[in-house]
């Protein structure tokens, strides 16, 4: 039977991934030999509002220049890029999907970034560096796929320096009840693990960690129509074939408050 990191591996594993990155880059007619953070922007940024939660997570940070960050959970690399080319940060990645690790390598080279970022598989709950390594800890969209929720929290209080921060997005469980599946992070309930806002807030202070700043990012508003087909570069290629109804369930989910959503940044004690 397979552990529930191998269930969550295999979740986003898709084989021959980088392949089909680079064929619908070309197809929209980028030179993929000399690509930039914006050219992967569709694809590389896998989490809610894509490049825009980024940009606005940055913005609560304001890292400056040349602090060490570790971006657990990195995905294809596209926060940790942008942390690289906008921000001057040295970015090393962890992600427990060896493919995605692999196509964030080779993305990385074809931006000329590979002196500024680096990606290892790895497990966010046995993070690979030593105590106080990182100035910032950087993590988006990762808690909802993780069990283990206090021993996450204390891995990220683990690596960050004394006074280091933690900037982090999560998606939440709201009032209305299980969310509908499949969703980006599962397609079933036995890699789901969400927590109301409560609880999350209490687990990271209890894993030492204060509050900077804390936002409130579930939409709110009548939802757009659901796309009829995807475009030529977006995030279905990480998806999978399942996207059209992933999509309509993430519409659906936070239409009846079963899901929210949030960004923050916190001091480690």
């Amino acid at each position: 039977m397979a552990s529930a990191k191998q269930a969550v591996e295999r979740h986003y594993t898709r084989g021959r991934l980088g392949e089909t990155i680079l064929a619908a880059l070309k197809q929209a007619g980028k030179d993929v030999d000399h690509l930039t953070i914006d050219d992967l922007a569709p694809v590389d940024e896998f989490h809610g509002r894509g490049r825009s939660a980024t940009v606005e997570l940055a913005r609560l940070l304001n890292p400056g220049g040349d602090v060490r960050v570790l971006d657990v959970g990195s995905g294809i690399g596209g926060p940790s890029r942008y942390l690289a080319q906008r921000h001057g940060c040295r970015v090393d990645g962890i992600d427990i999907t060896a493919e995605f690790c692999e196509v964030a390598t080779m993305l990385a080279a074809r931006t000329g970034l590979s002196e500024r970022v680096t990606y290892r598989h790895g497990d966010a709950l046995a993070v690979p560096f030593a105590d106080g390594s990182f100035d910032v800890v950087w993590s988006q969209n990762v808690s909802m796929n993780i069990a283990e929720r206090d021993r996450f929290y204390a891995e990220l209080h683990r690596v960050l320096k004394p006074g280091g921060r933690l900037a982090i997005s999560e998606v939440l469980a709201g009032p209305g009840g299980a969310a509908h599946l499949p969703v980006p992070w599962a397609s079933d309930p036995s890699i789901s693990f969400l927590l109301p806002e409560d609880v999350t807030r209490a687990k990271l202070a209890a894993a030492g960690f204060a509050v900077s700043a804390w936002v409130d990012t579930t939409p709110t508003g009548p939802a757009p129509a659901p796309p009829v087909a995807p475009p030529p570069l977006g995030l279905h290629l990480l998806i999978g074939p399942a996207w059209a109804e992933v999509v309509r369930n993430g519409f659906r989910n936070y239409a009846e408050a079963r899901i929210r959503s949030m960004t923050a940044v916190l001091t480690r004690a």
